[in-house]
């Protein structure tokens, strides 16, 4: 008796620990990743119209400024626009709370994120502890990945100025809000509701040849860390007369 009874507790103890792992395991999105950071040296090479994101000179502005480039996050242009709370590790000159920055091109360093001095600065506790961080170039950080936050502004499409209408169709996603990834778009003609799969030429650059006639309606995949995919399609749709350089709204976001 003795003996079933101590094998039911052990039984009972060694369930509690597998819960408790798998409690951990499925929290394990908010926990910090330790890495390396550096900045620019001159914030205004961030974002330019060659960047790897596509955004061009719109990449030095978004999010006030504060954005990054990334290099094993940049994921084949799939991390673009995803945005990342980084702290850095020394208490004596680093703020608790860190700075969120958004992905805008991909670049190599000793780390993962080369950031703009704006985001670099961010990280300090006071302008005089700002001024030490600057001159140390690179900083032991931690990082997780977190939503992105664009409160009244709907995702927009930018047309980029390569786009030849009827022939030739390329756009940029901006303004994403949240976690999830854009994993693929869909051209579709409002008339028969014929649609067709874009080509992800880089970064956040999406493209057809030959796009469909007369407005189009579009639709987005997004796809979240654990794999659950969910269409969303735009209120709005692009016009009939679209030209290069446009700006449309969507007239949507993501909660």
């Amino acid at each position: 008796m003795a003996l079933s009874s101590f094998s039911s507790v052990s039984v009972f103890v060694i369930t509690l620990l597998l819960m408790q792992r798998l409690s951990d395991s499925a929290t394990c999105n908010d926990c910090f990743t330790r890495s390396r950071a550096a900045h620019y040296p001159n914030s205004e090479e961030q974002g330019t119209d060659h960047g790897a994101c596509g955004y061009g000179s719109f990449g030095a502005t978004i999010n006030g400024g504060d954005v990054a480039t990334a290099s094993d996050l940049y994921r084949n242009g799939l991390g673009c626009g995803a945005c990342y709370q980084i702290r850095c590790i020394d208490s004596e000159l680093c703020s608790e709370k860190g700075t969120m920055v958004v992905i805008t091109d991909q670049g190599s360093g000793p780390g993962d994120f080369i950031m703009s001095q704006r985001a670099y600065a961010g990280l300090a506790q006071t302008p005089y502890a700002a001024a030490s961080l600057m001159a140390l170039g690179v900083i032991d950080i931690e990082y997780k990945r977190v939503g992105c936050s664009y409160p009244n502004r709907n995702i927009t499409i930018k047309i980029d100025e390569n786009s030849n209408a009827p022939h030739y169709l390329a756009f940029v996603i901006r303004f994403q809000q949240g976690k999830n990834d854009i994993t693929a778009v869909q051209l579709c003609e409002t008339k028969n509701f014929v649609c067709k799969l874009l080509d992800r030429s880089y970064g956040t650059v999406w493209t057809t040849a030959s796009p469909p006639r007369g407005p189009l309606s579009l639709r987005m995949l997004l796809t979240n860390d654990d794999g659950d995919e969910q269409w969303i399609v735009p209120i709005n749709d692009i016009p009939r007369d679209w030209k290069a350089g446009d700006i449309y709204d969507t007239g949507v976001q993501v909660n």
